[in-house]
């Protein structure tokens, strides 16, 4: 099947992939981590040149039609559907920088972890205002997990990122590093401490950065920001409609969507056009109509909406709630990779972040229909 894929047949097979999951022989290793902040509970899979995450611990996963043989010792197994072997792909290993720790002795995967198959990515601060309480939680939102299951710290010390970074990028040749944060009880959102964090990593290596907050009430944070050492900013909307925003996640509803937009503009007229971006988790209940037509309004002040598909994670409120299926990815994916290929806007005209690594998404391979 591999030989006579087209271009078509690759980016609907990745999304249906993405959106099932698969079913793995072996999950014990280092790269997958169960719970959490970020992409979690997924393997980073490289098929036909791309390299996704894709959910392995989900209940659609458990159930997907997809299963994958154990690897080899160089990473390669056997992808089925329904039993049939339909290509080989090749599962990202263990990077090198896991096995090290820093100068006081915490082990660097406890303070950033691979994503895709090189991306640095961290939490810098492991805590949320809104975590915990029922009245104002994001009801997907996993970040106390990982400090559960003692696979985190609560707090990256600027040193100990600086520490990764720079033997993750020497060991790894790693291409870009993703830092967000919890928010904490300040009016600038985390941006303080993503403006130390920066500062202390951008001078021990020379590497693209994106920081991802909360909009901070000063704007005043993104130069600072842009003048620390980052290159991109994503503050995540996740939710489009205040139907869904007010149900969903209560808490950060109260920060409202035109109040995000000025924030965009703002952040925009620093990083530029494509350098500010959005998560947008299809399946919360935002209709496709909902998600393409703030797609559109963001793409036009220049904001990347990198839209995914929702992954439910075990031990939140919306554990058990269904993902979005291929169809409907499929019919939100199409018109938007054509609106950014349109905007000159496509993921690898960006300079780092989500959306620029796209492996939580199929949109990147939606754009390459429309680029080709």
């Amino acid at each position: 099947m591999n030989s006579t894929l087209t271009l078509e047949s690759n980016y609907t097979l990745l999304n249906e992939i993405q959106t099932e999951g698969i079913r793995i022989e072996n999950t014990a290793d280092l790269t997958i981590r169960k719970g959490g902040a970020g992409p979690t509970d997924h393997k980073a899979i490289t098929i036909f040149n791309t390299t996704l995450m894709i959910p392995v611990f989900s209940s659609t996963a458990k159930q997907s039609s997809f299963e994958v043989t154990s690897p080899t010792k160089m990473g390669m197994a056997s992808l089925k559907k329904n039993g049939k072997i339909i290509t080989t792909i090749r599962f990202v290993g263990e990077p090198k920088f896991y096995k090290e720790q820093t100068s006081d002795g915490i082990p660097f995967w406890k303070i950033a972890r691979l994503h895709s198959k090189d991306v640095l990515a961290t939490t810098v601060l492991q805590n949320c205002i809104r975590y915990k309480e029922k009245e104002t939680s994001c009801q997907f939102c996993a970040i106390g997990e990982s400090l559960k299951y003692d696979t985190t710290i609560a707090y990256k010390k600027p040193q100990h990122l600086a520490e990764v970074a720079k033997r993750a990028v020497e060991l790894d040749g790693i291409s870009q590093f993703i830092m967000t944060t919890g928010t904490p009880a300040s009016s600038d959102r985390g941006a303080k401490i993503l403006y130390e964090s920066v500062s202390a990593v951008a001078q021990a290596v020379t590497i693209p950065i994106q920081v991802q907050c909360e909009p901070p009430d000063d704007f005043e944070w993104f130069g600072k920001l842009k003048n620390a050492g980052a290159s991109s900013i994503g503050m995540h909307l996740e939710a489009v409609s205040n139907r869904v925003r007010n149900k969903i996640m209560p808490g950060k509803a109260e920060v409202s969507i035109a109040f995000y937009f000025k924030a965009f503009e703002a952040a925009v007229k620093v990083f530029g056009k494509g350098n500010v971006s959005t998560y947008i988790l299809a399946g919360l209940g935002d209709t496709q109509e909902e998600i393409l037509e703030m797609s559109k309004e963001l793409i036009a002040i220049g904001v990347y909406p990198f839209v995914v598909p929702f992954v439910p994670v075990g031990n939140t409120p919306l554990q058990n709630h269904a993902s979005p299926n291929k169809d409907f990815m499929h019919d939100i994916l199409e018109p938007l990779a054509r609106e950014l290929v349109n905007a000159g806007m496509t993921s690898d005209t960006l300079e780092s972040g989500c959306a620029k690594c796209g492996a939580c998404s199929t949109l990147s391979s939606f754009e390459k229909k429309y680029v080709l």
